[in-house]
């Protein structure tokens, strides 16, 4: 059985995944960690090129929709496929609703790109003073976007992922914040490629992240992507209590 080979292409502001080869259930994990790096720069859209896919196992399209809904909660990119041949785009509509399928990759790029999120961003140095400059960042956001109620939580949601960077990556670190539709994101970008691993409660261990089990008390939910040369760190606080 043929290998599945993904090859990211920028176009513009958005990233092309050509996706070659046969997807399976057992190459569908290539195809999930592609795209999930993909969305780590971030870009407008990430458009999935399926001209040279062939789907041995059906169920393996569903890569698809988990892809799509991570890139929803985070960091609220669109995923469009691009799928020429007709039975595939069927099943990628039928079986799966919450795609968005297009016939070519030129249709895709040409969709219209959604209101943008707005967001502060830094690059911040590996010191001691980075955490403190995250919190001061995610104050003003929270007062310029009329979200008082987040800037507490949402800056001690910073401070922990930053110093968690400072203390373990040992890199620059790029912070972004940025608003959506229904939540705040707090994510945090550094060069090692080492995954936060939360601590069990009762841990005295002071080498270990406790600062992530504020993070996972505050956050509506939170998670960490691969990053070519990295990882990015994410969180997401609702814009309202309710959510």
């Amino acid at each position: 059985m043929p290998d599945v080979q993904c090859d990211i292409e920028p176009v513009g502001t958005r990233l092309v995944v050509h996706v070659r080869g046969e997807l399976s259930v057992a190459s569908a994990p290539a195809v999930r960690a592609a795209l999930l790096k993909s969305l780590v720069e971030q870009p407008d859209a990430v458009v999935v090129d399926l001209a040279a896919t062939r789907i041995a196992e059906p169920v393996a399209a569903s890569v698809f929709l988990a892809a799509a809904r991570h890139a929803s909660l985070w960091p609220g990119t669109a995923l469009l496929l691009a799928a020429p041949d007709p039975p595939l785009a069927q099943l990628l509509t039928n079986g799966y609703g919450r795609l968005t399928v297009y016939a070519s990759v030129r249709e895709a790029l040409d969709a219209p790109i959604r209101e943008q999120a707005t967001t502060i961003m830094d690059t911040l140095l590996p010191a001691s003073g980075a955490a403190r400059h995250a919190r001061a960042l995610v104050t003003e956001g929270c007062l310029r976007w009329e979200l008082p109620h987040l800037a507490g939580p949402a800056s001690v949601v910073a401070g922990e992922l930053v110093t968690n960077a400072v203390v373990h990556a040992q890199t620059m670190i790029d912070f972004r914040l940025t608003l959506c539709r229904r939540y705040l994101i707090v994510a945090v970008r550094d060069g090692s490629d080492a995954v936060p691993v939360q601590p069990p409660p009762a841990s005295s261990d002071p080498a270990d992240l406790r600062g992530l089990l504020l993070v996972e008390t505050m956050a509506h939910r939170w998670g960490t992507l691969p990053g070519y040369g990295g990882k990015v760190v994410w969180a997401t606080l609702p814009l309202r209590i309710d959510v």
